[in-house]
């Protein structure tokens, strides 16, 4: 598999994150309201929705600088993948205890559960990827 896709992948997701966790923190009011579902979580709390924007920053840095920093990848990506599959599976906690409805995780698929999805196939890619650069420069030495 050709480098450039997993890294554009991975600038996507970086973006992505970014955009999300900024809107959270310039507008959390107006992020509340326009994320579907988002209301029926739970009622606005503007600090929550700042903390959880923090937190979409941090993967942001994480995914673009693991992007920038072929060395820091698998730390970066990996720490990314963890925050956004734990994500993803509260979603599916808050299904099996009857805090949601099933249709919460149809809803919430693409924005909640792909990107894990995406992050933790970019995290062991950058690890296979590393393994794979560790021999041949093992093998370019002898």
């Amino acid at each position: 598999m050709s480098r450039n896709l997993p890294l554009a992948l991975a600038a996507v997701l970086g973006l992505g994150a970014a955009a999300n966790g900024l809107f959270m923190l310039i507008s959390p009011g107006k992020w509340y309201f326009a994320v579907p579902g988002v209301t029926t979580t739970g009622p606005f709390n503007q600090h929550f929705v700042r903390d959880i924007g923090l937190i979409f920053l941090l993967v942001a840095t994480a995914m673009l600088a693991g992007v920038a920093r072929p060395a820091s990848r698998v730390p970066l990506w990996s720490t990314a993948a963890i925050s956004l599959a734990g994500h993803a599976l509260f979603h599916f906690w808050e299904v099996a205890v009857g805090i949601c409805g099933t249709g919460a995780l149809a809803q919430d698929f693409p924005a909640v559960t792909l990107p894990a999805i995406a992050t933790t196939a970019l995290a062991l890619w950058a690890w296979r990827d590393n393994q794979a650069l560790s021999e041949w420069e093992t093998l370019a030495a002898q």
